[in-house]
């Protein structure tokens, strides 16, 4: 069985993180690694990781990074350098699983492909009873303050039924996403010339398809639940798009800072 690394960005949300890890000890499939690239937050964040680390069923790895602004493609970079899995999930530290979510992924693993998941989208009242229990939602499908409930189905029998969208670059999210780390080598990560949040997951993507990587839909398999919370300053998402345009126009495959920087010789 495929081992993953399990990556998890986050930034100043502690309670947040706490409730992510919690749902990540109750899955189903443990992950080989959890590792949490943290692009810059308070010490707050280092202690709870500490606390955790004593007594978590899988290692637990720390990557920070001093906070100068959005700078989360590089903190993801040293992190996936120093994954032990062959594959990587990757999600944000505000995304709360389904005990099923690993086992989603590892089923679907297939070489050749990269695979999306969906989320389901939270109300502030319910975030915030889902961070005070440290849980899932129960019966989200019906439960007040799901927005979007068909993402919230795990049906594994009909996911074979869903084709995945017409725009798999624009469409493609690292807050719930799965690939093979030689995939991600052969690219060199993510692009750390994008700073500030933006296009960076896209543009991943379309260097992935440009290797000829494909993208596969998770509908009603990797079921994850996004906590509500304020958006980032999308100053830099204009600027990032053009970059976005021209990889894809280009038909680049390897960006120039990447990964490999942080990998040992």
């Amino acid at each position: 069985m495929i081992q993953p690394s399990l990556l998890i960005s986050t930034y100043n949300w502690p309670s947040a993180l706490a409730a992510v890890l919690a749902t990540v000890r109750r899955q189903r499939v443990l992950p080989l690694e959890v590792l949490i690239a943290d692009d810059g937050s308070r010490d707050d964040t280092a202690a709870l990781v500490r606390a955790v680390q004593a007594t978590y069923p899988v290692p637990v790895h720390h990557y920070w990074q001093p906070d100068e602004g959005f700078r989360k493609t590089r903190i993801l970079n040293e992190a996936l350098a120093h994954a032990a899995g062959d594959y990587v999930i990757q999600i944000d530290g505000d995304m709360l699983l389904h005990p099923e979510f690993v086992a989603s992924h590892i089923r679907c693993a297939t070489p050749g492909w990269y695979l999306q998941g969906s989320r389901v989208m939270l109300s502030e009242v319910l975030t915030a009873r889902c961070i005070a229990q440290q849980e899932i939602p129960s019966h989200p499908v019906f439960a007040a303050g799901v927005r979007n409930r068909i993402n919230a189905i795990h049906a594994p029998l009909l996911a074979g039924l869903v084709r995945g969208p017409r725009d798999a670059i624009k469409r493609t999210r690292g807050c719930n996403v799965s690939f093979w780390k030689s995939d991600l080598f052969a690219v060199n990560g993510w692009n750390e010339a994008f700073e500030g949040w933006g296009r960076e997951d896209p543009e991943l993507a379309a260097r992935l398809q440009n290797s000829g990587v494909r993208r596969r839909n998770l509908k009603f398999l990797a079921v994850a639940f996004h906590l509500e919370h304020r958006r980032a300053s999308a100053a830099a998402v204009a600027g990032q798009h053009e970059q976005l345009l021209e990889t894809i126009a280009s038909g680049r495959r390897v960006c120039e800072r990447g990964v490999a920087q942080h990998r040992a010789p």
